[in-house]
Formats: structure tokens, C-alpha cells, sequence
């Protein structure tokens, strides 16, 4: 095993981390298709990212994913479904200064309903991110992504589906 890994920040930014301080993270993502839209969450600016994020220690994957796009979107979601797995390590630079070995999720979600909201938001979040949109399928290869995973392929997969 090395001694240090490189971990990436959402802005690609690179990090030389001691394994040791890296933090285990597993996560979980919400793929959502509504009126051949994409729920995105964003995120610094003029980022996108899918609504999602860390495991509770005492929640089942299915549970963490409806609990995070409701969190971060105020959308309500049901059924999710297995699309595929990712892992990277990652360097939280916008909030904690932190390092995770991070497995990530995805899950394809049915829409129930809900209003578009900022609610649900941590400290962290109302820091950097903003109201989630639905942005149109047809831009999905135009967005610029807040994730050190390119999530675009999920989708299209979902899409496929």
C-alpha cells in the first residue's frame, strides 16, 4: 500500500495526502428524470452536481439517497434503483480541509413530488451551494460538473433505461 495518495477538489486542484488522514466516505447520489429534465443540484457558481452525498451510520443505502436528494433539493423521490459505483479520493477544500477515500452510489429515482428548495442544507452547504434546477437532457454535455467523479455517464445510463 502507499504511504500517500493524490486527491482531487471540486475545482481539480491536486493534494498529497498521508493515507493515514484519509476519512472512509461512503455516498450515495440521486439520479432523478422528470419532463426530460435532470435534477442538479448547484454548486459554486456555475457548477452542477447530482443531489447527494454521505451515509448516516445507521441508514441503508436506499434510505440515504432519498434522504439526501430531499435534503438538498426538497424534491420527494421513491424506488431507487442501482445504476453503478465509483470511487475516488477527494479533498474537501470548501469546507472541512479535508481527505476521503469516497465510494460513490448512484442510484436512479422515481420523482413524487416536492418544491424546489434550500431547507434542507447544512452549514457547509448554504456556503456553497445554491437552489437545485432541472436542467434539460439536451444540455447534460454543456454542464460544468461540481464532482471529482465525471457523473454524466449515470445519467445516460438512466436515460437508456
Amino acid at each position: 500500500m502507499s504511504k500517500s495518495v493524490v486527491c482531487k477538489d471540486v475545482h481539480g486542484k491536486e493534494y498529497q495526502v498521508p493515507v493515514k488522514n484519509l476519512k472512509w466516505r461512503p455516498s450515495v447520489y440521486g439520479v432523478v428524470i422528470k419532463d426530460n429534465k435532470i435534477l442538479l443540484s448547484k454548486q459554486f457558481g456555475d457548477k452542477y452536481d447530482l443531489p447527494g452525498g454521505g451515509m448516516e451510520l445507521d441508514e441503508k443505502l436506499e434510505g440515504g439517497v432519498v434522504r439526501e436528494v430531499k435534503e438538498e433539493t426538497g424534491i420527494d423521490v421513491k424506488n431507487p434503483r442501482f445504476l453503478g459505483v465509483e470511487d475516488n479520493f477527494y479533498y474537501d477544500s470548501h469546507a472541512l480541509a479535508e481527505a476521503y477515500h469516497s465510494i460513490l452510489i448512484y442510484y436512479l429515482c422515481d420523482f413524487v413530488g416536492g418544491e424546489l428548495s434550500t431547507d434542507g442544507f447544512d452549514e457547509w452547504e448554504r456556503q456553497y451551494a445554491e437552489i437545485a434546477e432541472w436542467i434539460p437532457v439536451e444540455k447534460l454535455d454543456e454542464i460544468k460538473i461540481a464532482s471529482t467523479v465525471d457523473y454524466r455517464p449515470f445519467i445516460k445510463k438512466a436515460l437508456s433505461k
